[in-house]
């Protein structure tokens, strides 16, 4: 699939449609997995149920869900003159870690977006907190910017209490900016998986939120097996893409960890897997290009030859390089994990996976309904050979419910003929 000449220039207005305000679902249906379920695949499209998506998985497949969890990284201060300041938290700088930087006991450094911005002077800002008995003076200070964001202090005079629990007890969880409503209790529940766990993304990967117990019954009854991986979703993921042209286009950063177990069971499943959500789509697709024997440009494992820190950049799936086979991309993984005795792979990608992408690993994949002229309706028509107009006008004519908060699609790769 996916044969569109890389050198011809993909124009952004392409990819835009009419999304009547009305379509997009400001709240989640009381039943998750009652959402409404597109499913594409050969170019026929079927409509069902969510709650039924198991009566279109072939029995041998490989489920891979993103197990982030979503912080409440939106902190509201107020100066004493009176004005709000609102600090959304996007990534953790120091510590870099997540888990070690939501873990700190008096302070940390993340990068963040700074909501009425000119009226904070650099005046360190102050709030009392006070969690399970436990009270805290919480400080926040602007160090400097970068761009659009800055890089904020945070800082706490009580050991006993983590990041992690003052943005528990003080911070709002971030809904997406086109609900245009406030959070509510509600969402504290509806905007995270029933598999959510581990803290970090500041969006929730939402085609994850259809998924309910009762699903996942029906998935081991049909022998199906899940793994799971960890992709922290950024706010990058609602950034609009404002250049006419894709290539001129910056992708956002994001976190990613995979078990060992997972690398070899995906590695096992080559041929059938199928991805919860793009954020694992990407995940899984920057495996293949986070290979040590990609690296060298030859089938071999060359560990030694890495970096600590793996990175994929935005356009290396379209750079020159030595064709190797997925499972030999997936093999030096693994090797370069075994011979440094490590259990987890951690890496950041930037990855662009755009019309004309070559797909190494997914072969099916379960999605929402995407913004207008958005990188993940991009993916979308990477995927579907550039059929994404059909699919959407389909759900736009039959009443299906778009966005983070709306129904559900099941993509699937073209059968061989």
């Amino acid at each position: 699939m996916n044969n569109k000449d890389q050198n011809q220039p993909i124009f952004i207005d392409e990819y835009d449609y009419t999304l009547p305000d009305e379509r997009i679902a400001k709240y989640p249906l009381q039943q998750r997995d009652a959402s409404k379920l597109l499913v594409y695949q050969n170019g026929e499209i079927y409509e069902s149920k969510f709650a039924s998506i198991t009566d279109f998985l072939p029995e041998n497949a490989l489920l891979v869900y993103n197990n982030t969890r979503v912080i409440q990284a939106r902190l509201v201060f107020y100066k004493e003159t009176g004005p709000r300041i609102e600090v959304f938290c996007l990534e953790p700088l120091r510590p870099s870690d997540y888990a070690q930087s939501l873990g700190s006991t008096t302070e940390c450094v993340w990068k963040c977006m700074v909501g009425n911005l000119k009226k904070w002077k650099g005046e360190i800002l102050s709030k009392k907190v006070e969690i399970a008995g436990k009270a805290c003076t919480f400080n926040v200070e602007l160090l400097h910017s970068e761009g659009n964001t800055h890089n904020v202090h945070f800082c706490w005079n009580n050991t006993d209490i983590h990041f992690a629990d003052i943005l528990e007890k003080a911070g709002e969880l971030p809904i997406p900016p086109y609900l245009h409503r406030k959070t509510e209790e509600s969402d504290l529940t509806s905007y995270q998986t029933v598999y959510s766990k581990i803290k970090g993304s500041v969006a929730a990967p939402t085609a994850g939120l259809h998924f309910t117990p009762e699903v996942f019954k029906t998935l081991e009854q049909k022998n199906i097996r899940t793994e799971e991986l960890t992709l922290h979703v950024g706010a990058g993921t609602f950034q609009p893409v404002k250049t006419r042209d894709i290539a001129e286009h910056h992708m956002h950063t994001e976190v990613i960890s995979v078990h060992r177990n997972t690398i070899e069971n995906i590695q096992q499943k080559l041929g059938n897997i199928i991805a919860v959500g793009t954020t694992s789509v990407r995940t899984l697709e920057s495996l293949y290009y986070l290979s040590p024997a990609l690296s060298k440009g030859e089938g071999e494992s060359n560990s030694k030859s890495l970096s600590a820190k793996f990175q994929v950049s935005q356009w290396a799936p379209y750079e020159k390089h030595e064709e190797i086979s997925t499972y030999n991309a997936l093999q030096s993984l693994l090797d370069y994990l075994d011979a440094n005795k490590l259990t987890t792979l951690h890496a950041e990608t930037q990855i662009m996976i755009k019309p004309g992408y070559k797909f190494r690993i997914v072969n099916g994949m379960i999605t929402n309904f995407h913004q207008p002229k958005s990188t993940l309706l991009l993916l979308v028509s990477a995927f579907v050979d550039g059929n994404w107009k059909q699919i959407y006008d389909y759900a736009l004519q039959n009443d299906f419910r778009f966005l983070s908060y709306g129904d559900g699609s099941l993509l699937m790769e073209e059968s061989a003929p």
